[in-house]
């Protein structure tokens, strides 16, 4: 799994411990298909699935942005951008 996803699924993980289902299946689907990166992760969700990470992408990389964390949010941005 290249960095990216690798912080995709760390974000995802912490929205699945609030029991969110969307965030469970995608964090299981990041485990379980071997994805070679982002774009290609992209490619394989649902319009409800894009949805979500909107969603969820634009809040991390906000609260990355708080913390002065731009490598999060330089991974995190490539991801988004893939679903725009």
């Amino acid at each position: 799994m290249n960095q990216t996803l690798a912080y995709l699924r760390e974000a995802l993980a912490n929205y699945a411990d609030r029991h969110h289902a969307v965030a469970i299946h995608l964090y299981k689907k990041l485990i379980n298909k071997p994805y070679k990166n982002e774009e290609q992760f992209v490619r394989d969700l649902s319009p409800k699935e894009v949805a979500f990470l909107d969603r969820m992408l634009r809040q991390e990389m906000k609260y990355a942005k708080e913390e002065q964390d731009n490598i999060r949010v330089y991974h995190l941005n490539e991801v988004y951008e893939q679903l725009i």
